[in-house]
């Protein structure tokens, strides 16, 4: 028998967040020390198997709290749309399937609701499991947006292009959003997407912070936000500018190795974020802590999760232990 195991990794935005979802430009990197993982192989009927995460908790409180979070489906829901959502794209183009069934489950030690791209993860996991159970493959630069018809079709969650994209092509991206390199083929739309090469000597000095009792969901965070550009709202419609002209700024420094702008183009991203979103004290106080430590700090994603550059290692010691003393990790990202 045949088993298929597939990873999608964790991921933060570097730069340009949040306009991916508003025909801006964005740069993201991966998480290896973070994924989610699902297996599958062929089985006598259709099983999906529910992760433990969303079955056990520690107590009665963690229970009530996951609820809030999550509903009650956990990240059953995510395999189970992905699977119809396959299977219909699928059958829309002609693409036909074996006449087969399967057992598939998932795991994920990716923390929620801390802006980390842990749902899309998921997805991105049973998608490759699917494709290479069938003998299909779905072009790259679709993949991601076939992930986002399973959030956004499916199951009503607010997101962008940004997460999808870094998890399907990994490394290092930068992402074109503007409308003038956004094209659509077999229904899907999808932006321009470059591959930043990395190797140890040109990585940034990047590290990522979380801590997950100052989460939120991610359609609490982006559904006002949505509204006010769908109102025109200037100040919302220049700030998506802006992100964009970060992003492109940001290319440029990586690429010339300028660290010491690309963390200057970081903090801007966050402060120009502050200015147009509500962001919940603890967040603040995360990118306010790290940066007391002398490096950059904006967000990762959508709250819960940091980003940024340190210059120097002793820099990068001090960030440790003052976000040690706030309950949170803190890790490098290596390319």
């Amino acid at each position: 028998m045949e088993i298929i195991r597939q990873k999608a990794f964790a991921r933060a935005g570097v730069l340009g967040n949040p306009s991916d979802g508003y025909f801006g430009k964005t740069i993201s990197v991966i998480l290896k020390s973070y994924f989610a993982q699902v297996t599958i192989y062929e089985w006598d009927e259709l099983e999906i198997v529910m992760n433990e995460n969303d079955t056990r908790f520690r107590s009665l409180d963690d229970l009530v709290q996951d609820v809030r979070l999550h509903g009650y489906y956990g990240g059953v829901r995510l395999v189970k749309a992905t699977i119809k959502r396959f299977a219909e794209y699928c059958g829309k183009y002609g693409i036909q399937l074996h006449d087969r069934t399967f057992s598939i489950r998932f795991e994920t030690n990716i923390p929620r609701q801390v802006g980390m791209a842990g749902s899309s993860a998921i997805i991105a996991a049973t998608l490759r499991c699917l494709m290479k159970f069938y003998g299909i493959e779905i072009p790259k630069y679709l993949q991601p947006s076939l992930i986002l018809s399973v959030e956004q079709g499916e199951l009503g969650i607010t997101a962008g292009l940004q997460d999808r994209v870094i998890q399907i092509y990994e490394g290092m991206v930068f992402m074109d959003f503007s409308r003038e390199k956004m094209r659509e083929e077999n229904g899907l739309q999808f932006g321009q997407y470059e591959p930043i090469p990395l190797d140890s000597k040109a990585m940034p000095p990047l590290y990522f912070a979380f801590k997950t009792d100052v989460s939120e969901p991610t359609e609490i965070v982006h559904n006002n936000l949505r509204h006010r550009w769908n109102e025109g709202v200037p100040e919302v419609r220049e700030a998506m500018k802006r992100f964009a002209e970060l992003a492109e700024l940001g290319r440029i420094a990586i690429k010339t190795q300028n660290w010491e702008q690309l963390g200057e183009l970081m903090n801007a991203n966050f402060d120009l974020r502050r200015k147009i979103c509500r962001i919940a004290k603890g967040q603040i106080e995360m990118v306010e802590t790290a940066r007391s430590a002398g490096v950059s700090a904006k967000f990762a994603g959508s709250g819960g999760a940091i980003i940024g550059t340190y210059p120097s290692e002793s820099a990068y010691e001090k960030l440790v232990q003052v976000m040690k003393d706030t309950g949170c990790t803190v890790r490098k990202i290596y390319p």
